[in-house]
């Protein structure tokens, strides 16, 4: 125990002579994390302040680790000026005497930021085939998707035309391609921080050929 640290006497006898030693006892104790910060959840652009609280005999070092580079930085105090949607990870405090193996224990930091589309797919379909419009988003908190035509949703109760949301992507599936679904449609993700949208074209493989046919036409008569 820390308590028993200080000065001890040990007196014994040597060939009829009183004998005394002087020691100083020094009681070690490992490293420990004794107070962290909890995980975060934080607005892409916020200011992070982690801390990390350790005792130990002699006295431990603190550094923190980041997992996605490697890099460590020395101290108590962690400070995340502005904090980008790349710098979301975890970082470890590592905490060390070299008394016992060292102590370590891990911070979440979530980053939240509005959606930013990432894909679109445009499709060109034939008349009673299927056909997919895809539309890919990053964000955080997941973004919820909708789909428009011009200033309408496509009705989902059509059995021709399904919606399916994954976590970072939307699907609009034409099961039975007719005249009426060709056109321009709009994708729009968004979450609490924001939202994004994007236009993409459904269309029907014979109008892009009849172009192509056209422009052949008129650079041959030049």
């Amino acid at each position: 125990m820390v308590a028993d640290e200080g000065p001890y006497t040990c007196s014994f006898q040597a060939r009829n002579q009183p004998r005394t030693a002087h020691v100083y006892l020094i009681v070690q104790v490992p490293a420990r994390i004794v107070n962290i910060s909890q995980d975060k959840s934080v607005n892409e652009g916020d200011d992070v302040n982690l801390f990390c609280l350790a005792v130990g005999r002699p006295e431990p070092t603190v550094n923190w680790k980041d997992f996605k580079y490697g890099l460590m930085r020395e101290g108590e105090f962690l400070e995340i000026t502005e904090i980008k949607r790349h710098q979301a990870e975890e970082f470890e405090c590592i905490t060390n005497n070299g008394v016992a193996p060292p102590d370590t224990r891990r911070v979440k930091v979530t980053v939240n930021y509005p959606p930013m589309i990432t894909d679109v797919k445009n499709m060109p379909a034939q008349l009673g085939k299927t056909a997919i419009l895809r539309c890919e988003a990053m964000a955080v908190p997941t973004a919820s998707f909708e789909w428009y035509r011009d200033d309408r949703r496509p009705v989902e109760s059509d059995n021709t035309l399904k919606i399916k949301n994954e976590k970072t992507r939307s699907l609009l599936l034409f099961t039975n391609v007719t005249e009426k679904h060709f056109g321009n449609y709009t994708c729009f993700a968004s979450n609490r921080l924001g939202a994004s949208n994007a236009s993409m074209l459904l269309f029907s493989e014979g109008i892009i050929l009849s172009g192509t046919i056209l422009c052949f036409f008129i650079f041959i008569s030049f």
